[in-house]
């Protein structure tokens, strides 16, 4: 997902005692458990897990009917966060553990805002869950290591790149994401751990360029941690965050030499129904004239919330149009489990 993925290089490594010296990982908060060592430890819980789709999900067909990526403990009693793409539309799930195991998951909850998705054991994992740490205190080049679920040799060092806004294709941004080095093919859900071994963000994507200037230096882009305790207690309670939701209009759009192109309108969405089609060229929202993905979609969430009238001006050979789009709660087009 996001316009600037490329295959990125796996690079997992086994990390020695050496390294872990390096980047000054802590264990003395909780001594290793007995037949462990302190790396299989720090990622026991990090896990797989797997998702299984709603068979009518709006999402199978750019996502698949079965996902799979890396999922983080974060309490005692087995609730898993990964990166929401991964089981949005899921009836089901499944924990796989670094020993193994295999543990049926509920699904808990989902925020499209962050990105951030919500599963819960069906049964005791016993696994040391992992710490939250702040992301806002990372800096460019600081070292922290990549954890992907599977077990220590699964543990790998990167660099931060850069911490800077991300706008996505499929209407998402964040204001502040980070951008590590190298890439790790295996992204989805990964852990971003510190130096002190706390979560500081969930991996995204893979991206061609970390710096957002064209350097062409590739890596990882991750949420961070630090968006998910405000609204956590939401997402426990009611599956999502409280409050009014943003208005979609269901564009997949790309920046194009100064333009915002229209690469793709889903299926039964809003700019669907309302006859926005592919390569149409986005000329304006409302008498706001956006230059940039990020531009794009703040007008539109001016426009106020979910429901609201979106004046879409569009360029379709050579002709200029404008559009009345009426947008939708995004969480209303998707075919949820009915436990959210």
């Amino acid at each position: 997902m996001g316009s600037d993925m490329t295959h990125g290089h796996r690079t997992v490594l086994s990390l020695s005692a050496g390294l872990l010296s390096l980047l000054g990982v802590l264990f003395t908060a909780m001594p290793p458990a007995a037949g462990q060592t302190p790396v299989e430890q720090l990622v026991s819980g990090v896990v797989r897990i797997k998702a299984f789709i709603n068979p009518d999900g709006r999402t199978i067909g750019s996502l698949g009917s079965e996902r799979s990526g890396t999922g983080i403990v974060i309490d005692s009693d087995g609730l898993v966060l990964t990166i929401g793409y991964l089981m949005v539309e899921a009836h089901a799930g499944e924990i796989v553990l670094n020993d193994g195991r295999q543990v049926g998951a509920e699904v808990v909850g989902y925020d499209y805002d962050t990105g951030f998705g919500l599963l819960r054991a069906t049964a005791p994992l016993n696994v040391r869950p992992v710490p939250f740490g702040s992301s806002a205190a990372l800096k460019v080049g600081d070292k922290v290591l990549v954890a992907l679920g599977g077990g220590a040799e699964r543990l790998g060092p990167a660099s931060i790149a850069a911490k800077r806004e991300f706008a996505g294709y499929w209407e998402y941004l964040l204001q502040e994401a980070i951008f590590t080095t190298p890439p790790y093919q295996d992204w989805s859900g990964a852990a971003l751990i510190n130096r002190e071994g706390r979560l500081v963000g969930v991996g995204s994507l893979v991206v061609g360029d970390t710096s957002g200037a064209g350097s062409g230096t590739p890596g990882n882009m991750f949420v961070p941690i630090d968006l998910l305790p405000p609204i956590l207690g939401e997402l426990m309670a009611g599956g999502a965050r409280s409050g009014k939701a943003k208005p979609w209009l269901g564009l997949t759009t790309d920046e194009k030499n100064g333009a915002l192109v229209v690469r793709r309108v889903t299926e039964a969405g809003p700019a669907h129904k309302a006859g926005v089609e592919a390569g149409d060229r986005i000329i304006g929202i409302g008498e706001e004239r956006p230059r940039s993905l990020a531009q794009l979609y703040r007008a539109i969430w001016a426009r106020g919330e979910a429901g609201a009238v979106v004046n879409v001006e569009i360029e379709r050979n050579g002709v200029r149009q404008t559009i009345e789009v009426k947008s939708v709660d995004r969480r209303e087009h998707l075919r949820l489990n009915s436990s959210l």
